[in-house]
C-alpha cells in the first residue's frame, strides 16, 4: 500500500460513494484496482464473495487475478470474482437460465456461427440477399449493444434496408432460441433485460455484489453501462477506472460519454485524477498532452513524469512506402548497434493491417525476427497460403502437403474417397500424390481418375509456361485458369472482402516479381525464397519476445509499452483514416495517435511517405495533421529540407563507435 502515490492512495481508500478514477496512460491504474480489492477485503471487512472486478479482455482479467492473488489469500478472498464483462454476463445467465427459458447446455455462437446462420436465413427468406450477411450481422450487434430488441428495431426502421435488417434480426433471434443458443452480444444484453423484468432477481445479485470495480470504463457500450448501473443500485459501491483520451473503440459501440454520464446518474460521484506517468519521458508526454488538447474535454488532465526530459521525437520523410519500411528496419538495426539493445525493445505501430505487408518483407529480407499481434500475418492469410501451395507445386511435384491444400481450391469435385484412394496408390507406388494422379489407377473411381489427370496435365502446362518465357505472366495465367477471383467471390462475406483478398494475391505475385528483378534469379529460386520466408515466419512464432521486433496496429497496442516505438504512415487518409476524415470523426483518430505516442518509454519515431501506391495508382501523400499539432521544438526531422546535418553526423559517429565496440 505504501508504494502508491498520494492520488493513487486516495483512490484506493475512498469507499464512501461511487468513484471515477481518471487514469492517464502509464499512471498505474491496475495497481490501484488490485490494491483497492485488497483494501476492501483486509481493511473494510468486505468478503471476497461480495466483490467483483470486470474488464474487457481475458488477458487483462488474468493479469488482474494474478496480481490480486499476491496481495490477498485465504478464506476472506474466497469467491472473489475477477472476470471480463462477458464472463460475468455468462455467470448470471447460467444461474438464471430457467427464467430466460434456456435449457441446460445452451450453446454460444461465435461470429462465424452467427454469420452463417444469418446468411442461411437471408437466402431462405430473400433469395440472393445472402451477400448482405456481414452488414446485417454488424447492425444486429449494434442493436444488441444498445439494448434494442427486434420488435423495437422493426418499429424504428426508416427504410427498406433497415427493415430488412430488423426482420432478419427477429428471425435470427427466433432461430437462436430454437437452437438453444446465444451469441456473444446476448451475454451482456440478456442480464440487463432480466434485471429490468425481474426486480427480485436484480435484488438477489445486488445482495451478491456489494462492491463493483470496472476497468477501461471508457470502452463500455450502452448495455454494459446499464448492467453496471443495475448491479450498483442505491448502495453506490462502485469504482470506475478509465481515460476518455484512450477511447478508441467507438466503431464497436464504446461510448466515452459513459464517463460523463456517471455524474448524472450518481450525483455524489467523486473524481480522482491519476496524472503521474511511470512510463515515458517528459518530452513524449509533452507531445501527447499538446496533441490531445485539440480534443474537447469534460475532464481536464495533464500527464507528467519524473523520468527526465528525454530525446527529441524524430520525424522521417521517405520517398515512398517501400523506402519507408526499409528505413524503419535500418533505423532499428542501427539503433540496436549503437545502444546495444534487444529487438524486443522495439515496436512498429500502424493504422491498418495492410501496412504490415511490406514491413514484413523488409524485416525478412534483413533476417530480422518479428512477432505480430492485433492482425493476421500476411503469410498466414488463407488466400496467400493457397497461392503459395500452387507455387510450391510448380517447383516441386512431390509436395503432398501443397497438393492436398489446393486439390479442391477451387472446387474440382475431388471427394474424400477419391483423395484417400489416390493417397493409397501413391503409398504403394512410392511416389507423390501429384505424380500418382498422372497415372491410371484402378483403385481410384473413373470420374475421379479423369479429373485428377486433367489437373495433373494442367499443372504440367503451367510449369512449362513458367519456365519458358515470362514466368510472372505464366503465374497470372494460372490464376486466370483457376478463376481464383471468382472463387474468392463465392466464399467471401462481401465484394469488398473478396477484393481485399485478391489484392493480397496480387501483392504476393508482385513480391515474386521484385525478388526476380532485385536478386537476378529465375522463377524457381524466387519461389523458393518466398517459401523460405514463410517457413522462417512459422519458426519465429515460438521465439521469445525479447528476440523479436513487435508489429501491431495502433488499436492492438493499447495497454502495452515499449522502450522504442515507431509509428509508420503518419499521413492524411492513413492517420487520420480516410473514412474518419469523410465522417468528420477526427477526435477518435487523434485519441488513437495519442495512444500510439504514449506507448513509447524512451524514444518515438514517426515516418511518412511522399508517395504511396493505392489501388494500382501512385498518389501524393500529405503529412498527417497530427504532426503539425505536436510541439515543433521537440521534433527532429530527417529527410526533406528540415533535416539537421549536425544530428545526422552525430548519429553516424555513434554508429561507427558501435561497430568498433562490436568488432573490438
Amino acid at each position: 500500500m505504501n508504494k502508491l502515490n498520494p492520488r493513487q492512495h486516495e483512490a484506493m481508500k475512498y469507499i464512501d460513494g461511487p468513484l471515477l478514477v481518471l487514469a492517464g496512460a502509464g499512471s498505474g491504474k491496475t495497481s490501484v484496482i488490485t490494491r483497492k480489492i485488497a483494501y476492501l477485503i483486509q481493511k473494510c471487512g468486505i468478503k471476497g464473495e461480495h466483490i467483483a472486478a470486470v474488464t474487457f479482455t481475458n488477458k487483462a482479467a488474468r493479469e488482474m487475478r494474478e496480481r490480486v492473488g499476491k496481495l490477498v489469500s485465504g478464506e476472506a478472498a474466497e469467491g472473489l470474482l475477477v472476470s471480463t464483462f462477458h464472463q460475468l454476463g455468462l455467470r448470471i445467465i447460467r444461474e438464471e437460465r430457467k427464467t430466460l427459458e434456456l435449457r441446460a447446455g445452451f450453446s454460444i455462437f461465435d461470429n462465424q456461427d452467427s454469420n452463417t446462420l444469418i446468411r442461411d436465413i437471408l437466402i431462405q427468406d430473400h433469395g440472393a440477399e445472402g451477400d448482405q450477411a456481414q452488414v446485417i450481422q454488424n447492425q444486429i450487434s449494434n442493436w444488441k449493444n444498445d439494448g434494442l430488441l427486434p420488435d423495437k428495431a422493426i418499429a424504428l426502421a426508416t427504410g427498406p434496408a433497415q427493415m430488412l435488417c430488423a426482420q432478419a434480426y427477429k428471425r435470427y433471434n427466433r432461430a437462436l432460441r430454437a437452437y438453444n443458443a446465444l451469441d456473444f452480444d446476448d451475454l451482456i444484453m440478456l442480464p440487463g433485460i432480466l434485471f429490468t423484468n425481474y426486480p427480485d432477481i436484480l435484488e438477489k445479485w445486488q445482495n451478491r455484489i456489494h462492491y463493483l470495480l470496472v476497468d477501461e470504463y471508457q470502452d463500455t457500450n450502452i448495455s454494459q453501462y446499464e448492467l453496471v448501473k443495475q448491479l450498483v443500485g442505491l448502495r453506490g459501491g462502485l469504482t470506475a477506472v478509465g481515460d476518455d483520451d484512450q477511447s478508441i473503440y467507438a466503431w464497436r459501440g464504446a461510448r466515452p460519454e459513459n464517463l460523463e454520464q456517471l455524474r448524472e446518474d450518481f450525483p455524489g460521484l467523486k473524481v480522482v485524477m491519476l496524472e503521474q506517468n511511470y512510463r515515458s519521458t517528459r518530452r513524449i508526454l509533452k507531445a501527447a498532452n499538446t496533441l490531445i488538447a485539440n480534443n474537447d474535454h469534460v475532464f481536464e488532465k495533464q500527464l507528467w513524469s519524473e523520468l527526465g526530459f528525454g530525446d527529441p521525437l524524430r520525424v522521417i520523410r521517405c520517398t515512398d512506402e517501400t523506402s519507408e519500411v526499409e528505413q524503419v528496419v535500418a533505423e532499428i538495426l542501427d539503433h540496436r548497434l549503437r545502444k546495444r539493445t534487444r529487438l524486443g525493445e522495439y515496436a512498429v505501430l500502424y493504422r491498418g493491417n495492410h501496412q504490415a505487408r511490406l514491413l514484413e518483407l523488409a524485416l525478412q529480407q534483413q533476417q530480422v525476427p518479428y512477432q505480430m499481434s492485433g492482425g493476421q500475418s500476411f503469410f498466414a492469410r488463407n488466400e496467400v497460403k493457397d497461392i503459395m501451395a500452387y507455387l510450391r507445386l510448380v517447383i516441386n511435384a512431390d509436395d503432398d502437403n501443397a497438393f492436398l491444400r489446393i486439390a479442391n481450391v477451387p472446387r474440382r469435385k475431388l471427394g474424400t474417397a477419391t483423395l484417400e484412394a489416390l493417397g493409397e496408390c501413391a503409398r504403394k507406388s512410392g511416389t507423390s500424390m501429384l505424380r500418382a494422379a498422372a497415372s491410371s489407377h484402378a483403385d481410384v473411381p473413373e470420374a475421379g481418375r479423369k479429373r485428377l489427370r486433367e489437373f495433373s496435365d494442367w499443372l504440367d502446362q503451367t510449369r512449362q509456361r513458367c519456365r519458358s518465357g515470362n514466368s510472372i505472366s505464366g503465374i497470372r495465367q494460372m490464376l486466370r485458369d483457376i478463376q481464383y477471383d471468382h472463387w474468392l467471390d463465392s466464399i467471401s462475406s462481401s465484394e469488398d472482402v473478396a477484393e481485399r483478398r485478391m489484392g493480397n494475391v496480387d501483392f504476393l505475385v508482385d513480391s515474386l516479381q521484385r525478388v526476380i528483378n532485385d536478386d537476378g534469379v529465375d522463377i524457381e529460386e524466387a519461389i523458393s525464397k518466398l517459401v523460405l520466408r514463410d517457413l522462417m515466419e512459422q519458426q519465429e512464432e515460438d521465439r521469445a519476445a525479447d528476440d523479436s521486433v513487435q508489429l501491431m496496429t495502433l488499436h492492438a497496442s493499447k495497454g502495452l509499452e515499449y522502450p522504442h516505438v515507431f509509428i509508420i504512415g503518419m499521413e492524411e487518409n492513413l492517420l487520420p483514416h480516410r473514412v474518419s476524415v469523410e465522417e468528420d470523426n477526427i477526435a477518435e483518430e487523434r485519441r488513437l495517435a495519442y495512444v500510439g505516442i504514449t506507448r513509447a518509454q524512451q524514444s518515438l519515431t514517426m515516418t511518412m511517405a511522399a508517395k504511396r501506391r493505392q489501388f494500382g495508382e501512385v498518389i501524393d501523400c500529405e503529412p498527417s495533421r497530427f504532426i503539425e499539432e505536436l510541439p515543433a521544438d521537440d521534433l527532429q526531422w530527417q529527410g526533406g529540407l528540415e533535416e539537421d546535418a549536425e544530428v545526422a553526423k552525430e548519429r553516424a559517429n555513434e554508429t561507427l563507435a558501435g561497430l568498433r565496440d562490436l568488432l573490438g
